[in-house]
């Protein structure tokens, strides 16, 4: 995967942090440590999103859904 260079501003707290992890090795380099904690950030808003879209649903609903077609007879399922 291709990367792009980026110039960025932060808190100098937050930048004594990454320098922190990079001496205890941690991350090779201050770019590392930004772009993983980057990656963790979206991974979680991508979680947050699904969990958010998954509480519109109606269980109810879903579940009429999910059993639409289903013989109500078991002994009309398929044998495998």
């Amino acid at each position: 995967m291709s990367k792009a260079k980026i110039a960025i501003t932060m808190n100098k707290n937050l930048l004594e942090e990454i320098d922190r992890l990079v001496e205890e090795g941690i991350f090779v380099n201050r770019s590392q440590a930004i772009e993983a904690a980057v990656e963790a950030k979206l991974g979680s808003l991508h979680k947050t999103r699904l969990i958010q879209e998954c509480r519109k649903l109606e269980p109810v609903e879903e579940k009429e859904l999910a059993e639409e077609g289903l013989p109500r007879d078991e002994t009309e399922w398929p044998k495998y």
